[in-house]
């Protein structure tokens, strides 16, 4: 039985009628896609963006948007007429429906500088940074002067709204080309930059809209942990930022309008252009269909293809092999790939190749059929080895990879993968996507993956096709985890090398890891997905161990997304089948990443359950999660408790011989001792972690150790000694690639800078530190780095400027319960207030800043000392 909708005579304001508005959506148990696709059955155009506006606003929405939604929610025409009846009465009653914006994102939120006063940043220039998303500009472009000029005329044209163009046409026939020609041509018109996303609308897991807001929004300037994680919030903030910019957004390989609906932007002063090979219908637009190339046309790409005197050398040929390919750029090019890689050859060899299969071949005149005609062709010429690997390759769960992964697949070395490679590459059936710093990365068109797919299903048996997927998870896993293990960023200290059944040789994987940060980063979305296939396939514990190897890849690279939500999914199914290792190794990442994002209660939670499932396990799964649990017991002022928890998690990474962790919590009791006074007794725990790094070669535990015995030194007044730790620590950072410890260095190294007497240097590199924290969402060093730059004012006599700065530094250490930090802000606010004049508010502050210590858990008689 329907759940009746909710009265809405019942509404005497307009903020109570969306309410009610809301219920009926609720009771309805319709999600807004579910909606959307009711209304348009019902002959209504209701947008999941209209309708989120209209329920998350406390203003009346339009009448036709009220019936619209009632109808969709399961109203029959009575109780439509119902609500718009009570919606006229409240109209009467209010005036006319008041159009509420979005709201803006605070300056705040953007400016470093925001809290007053105008230090420069790092190059003079401001926040946020253009984005520039676009691929290279197609070197091999023919054939569409004509539509490049009309999509470049349609996109820079003023309208009420943002201006659409819409390139459809069959697989293969360039759609993207055009789009990403067109892009590069119009850059000059949009100079706050593009935007661009493949849609993967054809794929087996297409693109999430949820996904692509969390791409752009952190390409237009919005910090890891600022992205919203509702997915209306996201339209919301994305439409905003975009509302007064000149911003291109290329949306690529559309299934339909669903998938683009959330990513189109308001602003009359954007474009959009989105390619499909779907007509999009039901999308207004400027249509641009592509259609195949006349003979001249193809003529011409096969020349640029093979060079002209070759070309001339057999023109009847050449034409015959166009004519054949019946114009379709894919299958002329398929032609020209194989005669390019064959210089050899004359062209009449493959002329009289394609004649041969006449019937296939005239039926690329009509399309995607033609396509799968040409590309079934090009199969039937491979060899039976290259079938199979091509059969593999189609398996993988994205169609970029690198060489290592087919090796996996074929459980072969790299050598026999990258000749044939070459095979598949001549006919181009595999692209070359790019050259990396690790390697090529190539690319299966997405038509060849479909066939490829059709053959695996009939030519590989089940156990074959699960064999091989279990080799190239197991490869990823051993390469991803000796690459964490050089970079030696994470201090869990423990090797998933017992969940691998095959590996690459050891001078394969050399070679592979010869920059194992680079290799991280270009491989970074392969990995990810490889996971979530294993996950779709039960395989939970490599699965889950690869997932928590990449912790490294997601903490240097701030990829918090990606690290909580595949963590997040890694730990369901651990603890749904009962892997209580798994389970207690993604507790400890996911408390690492809370953690970073100042989610202090979470990252509790998730540490103490590390601990509750790592009994039994050996002492290096409790000893990483309980130096975890002390350094947010420590943030939180708890240090009676961090320091017990230090101390044990010291014991247990001697038992393990983890020697990260061990320098982790020598260098966090030190920590504690230096926040209460006792510099001499935290020097020795910080000289003592510097001399275990080096000792042990673990360079990220050196760059802490440093940092700490900096800020030693700086307590003491001992200021050139300090700088001099903060640059050595900064450069070991940034050697590392870990851009937040080499921010937290330069951060405190420009306070030093500042007490020197160099306060424009120091104010710049405190600027550029606010900056890089925002980026990551890391609230602490944020407030850290606000907190300097009101001292930095306060040395320049600067009250006003100082006091500002310390405000914003004292909320956001209130917000996260960082005690002993707030305490340390309202001692810059109360001197602020004093330098200031105003001497009742500076009394206020200390007494603020005294209760605030007050409220930190007192260090115990003795601890802190340089015992073990």
């Amino acid at each position: 039985m329907t759940t009746p909708l909710p009265r809405p005579g019942h509404a005497r304001t307009a903020a109570e009628f969306v309410a009610l508005l809301r219920v009926a959506k609720t009771r309805s148990g319709l999600s807004y896609r579910t909606l959307e696709r009711e209304a348009r059955k019902a002959g209504d155009h209701l947008p999941v963006s209209t309708m989120a506006n209209a329920l998350g606003r406390g203003s009346l929405p339009r009448p036709e948007v009220v019936a619209a939604l009632v109808r969709a929610c399961g109203g029959d025409p009575a109780a439509v007429r119902e609500w718009l009846a009570a919606h006229e009465v409240l109209a009467r009653r209010e005036g006319a429906p008041r159009t509420e914006a979005v709201a803006r994102p605070s300056p705040e939120s953007w400016d470093p500088l925001a809290a007053g006063g105008a230090e420069e940043d790092a190059g003079g220039d401001r926040w946020p940074l253009t984005p520039w998303l676009l691929p290279a500009d197609p070197a091999l472009f023919v054939g569409r002067e004509e539509e490049l000029d009309t999509a470049c005329r349609m996109l820079d044209r003023p309208g009420p709204g943002p201006s659409v163009v819409l390139v459809t046409g069959p697989a293969g026939v360039g759609k993207t080309a055009l789009a990403v020609r067109a892009g590069h041509q119009l850059a000059p018109r949009f100079p706050d930059g593009q935007l661009y996303a493949d849609l993967r609308g054809f794929d087996a897991e297409p693109a999430e809209p949820f996904t692509v807001l969390g791409a752009f929004l952190r390409a237009l300037g919005v910090r890891g942990g600022a992205v919203p994680s509702d997915m209306t919030d996201r339209v919301h903030l994305y439409r905003t930022l975009l509302a007064q910019r000149r911003t291109l957004i290329v949306l690529d390989n559309a299934a339909d309008a669903l998938q683009v609906g959330d990513l189109l932007p308001n602003g009359a002063r954007c474009a959009v252009m989105v390619t499909s090979r779907t007509t999009l219908a039901d999308m207004s637009g400027h249509r641009l269909p592509l259609g195949v190339f006349d003979s001249a046309t193809g003529l011409t790409l096969l020349r640029e293809m093979l060079g002209t005197d070759r070309t001339a050398e057999d023109a009847g040929s050449a034409r015959s092999i166009v004519d054949t390919c019946g114009g379709l750029p894919l299958a002329v090019w398929v032609a020209g790939a194989r005669l390019a890689a064959r210089p050899h050859w004359p062209l009449r060899k493959v002329a009289r190749a394609l004649a041969d299969e006449q019937r296939r071949l005239d039926e690329l005149a009509v399309g995607h059929i033609a396509v799968r005609a040409s590309l079934d062709l090009s199969y039937q010429g491979m060899t039976p080895a290259t079938q199979h690997a091509l059969g593999l390759l189609a398996l993988m769960p994205t169609a970029d990879f690198g060489v290592w992964a087919l090796a996996a697949l074929l459980g072969v070395d790299l050598v026999e993968a990258e000749k044939v490679l070459d095979d598949l590459v001549e006919v181009h059936l595999v692209g070359v996507r790019a050259v990396g710093t690790t390697g090529i990365r190539y690319q299966l068109h997405d038509l060849v993956r479909v066939l490829a797919r059709e053959r695996a299903s009939g030519e590989l048996r089940r156990q074959e096709r699960a064999e091989a997927l279990t080799r190239l998870l197991c490869a990823a896993l051993h390469l991803a985890d000796r690459a964490a293990d050089t970079l030696s960023v994470d201090f869990q200290g423990v090797s998933q090398s017992d969940l691998v059944s095959w590996r690459l040789s050891p001078g394969d994987t050399e070679q592979l890891l010869a920059a194992p940060l680079a290799w991280f980063t270009e491989e970074r979305q392969f990995l990810i997905q490889v996971v979530d296939q294993a996950l779709d396939r039960s395989e939970v514990a490599p699965a889950a161990g690869l997932a928590t190897t990449l912790t490294t890849l997601f903490q240097v690279g701030g990829h918090f997304d990606d690290w909580e939500r595949l963590q997040k999914r890694s730990l369901k199914a651990a603890t749904h089948v009962g892997d209580r290792r798994s389970a207690s190794q993604l507790h400890r990442c996911l408390g690492e990443l809370t953690t970073i994002l100042d989610r202090y209660p979470e990252a509790l939670d998730h540490f103490e359950q590390a601990l509750l499932l790592a009994e039994g396990l050996g002492p290096s799964y409790r000893a990483s999660a309980t130096a975890g649990l002390a350094y947010v017991h420590r943030l939180l002022g708890q240090y009676e408790a961090a320091v017990r928890c230090f101390e044990e998690a010291a014991e247990l990474a001697r038992k393990a011989g983890n020697v990260n962790c061990l320098v982790y919590a020598t260098t966090g009791i030190g920590v504690i001792a230096l926040e209460h006074g006792r510099v001499p007794a935290a020097m020795e725990r910080f000289t003592e972690g510097l001399r275990v790094s080096r000792s042990g070669g673990y360079r990220p535990g050196e760059a802490q150790a440093l940092r700490c015995l900096g800020q030693s030194h700086r307590a003491l007044g001992a200021y050139a000694p300090a700088a001099e730790s903060f640059r050595l620590a900064a450069a070991i950072s940034t050697e590392l690639g870990d851009r937040l410890g080499a921010t937290h260095a330069t951060c405190w190294l420009g306070d030093i800078l500042v007490r020197q007497g160099s306060l424009h240097e120091g104010r710049r590199m405190l600027a550029r530190s606010l900056w890089t924290y925002r980026e990551f969402g890391n609230i602490w060093g944020e407030a850290a780095a606000l907190n300097a730059l009101a001292e930095a004012q306060l040395s320049a006599g600067r009250p006003e400027h100082a006091r500002r700065r310390a405000e914003a530094a004292v909320r956001l250490w209130r917000d996260i319960g960082a005690r002993t930090w707030l305490a340390t802000g309202l001692d810059t606010l109360a001197e602020a207030h004093a330098l200031g004049g105003d001497h009742d508010a500076a009394a206020r502050t200390r007494e603020a800043a005294a209760a605030a210590r007050r409220g930190a858990v007192a260090l115990p008689s003795g601890a802190g000392s340089a015992d073990g």
